[in-house]
């Protein structure tokens, strides 16, 4: 059946803990809202305090023996979760591939400009790919190709080491170095 997209439409989050009357074990380690351990007691019981003190029972860590459950505000839980998660995010660090292309017939003063090239790029933390192109009568002739490549990675001066080694695939040579930290 054909549904039209109602640009609108939002697909609720999956929620972040299970709440409440979703705990279905028998008993958990209750925390309460000050974060003080009160002990592991039934469910049920654990529910009643929670009603007590008009909050929200939340199951912390739903894997450990009995499970841990907070007695807190659910909102105020959602929201501190996703605050964490970005800040996650924010500090995951994104490594950014540069790609610099060379010929089996490059001269002499492209190899250093293309070195120097590559030796900004790695001074910046960034990882390059260096790839040969070989076309027609070049592939016959892949140890010279080689030799050319080698010449080329030699001629970068940055300090650095091959996440990718050099190897032939089709008809490309290709590397990947990265910046020792």
């Amino acid at each position: 059946m054909y549904r039209p997209v109602n640009k609108y439409f939002r697909p609720q989050k999956q929620p972040v803990a299970r709440i409440n009357q979703h705990i279905k074990v028998p008993e958990v380690r209750v925390v309460d809202a000050n974060g003080e351990h009160v002990g592991v007691m039934p469910t049920h019981e654990a529910l009643k305090l929670a009603e007590e003190a008009e909050l929200d029972l939340v199951e912390i860590s739903p894997t450990a023996k009995p499970p841990v459950a907070k007695i807190i505000n659910y909102d105020k839980y959602r929201y501190q979760v996703e605050k964490n998660e970005q800040a996650k995010k924010k500090q995951a660090k994104r490594v950014e591939v540069k790609s610099i292309r060379i010929s089996v017939r490059i001269g002499q003063h492209d190899m250093d400009t293309k070195a120097k090239l590559a030796d900004k790029f790695l001074k910046d933390g960034k990882k390059v790919k260096v790839e040969m192109m070989l076309r027609g009568r070049e592939k016959a002739n892949v140890d010279y190709a080689f030799d050319q490549f080698k010449k080329y990675l030699a001629s970068v001066g940055q300090p650095h080491s091959f996440e990718q080694n050099p190897k032939k695939m089709g008809g490309t040579i290709f590397a990947i170095m990265m910046p020792n930290s």
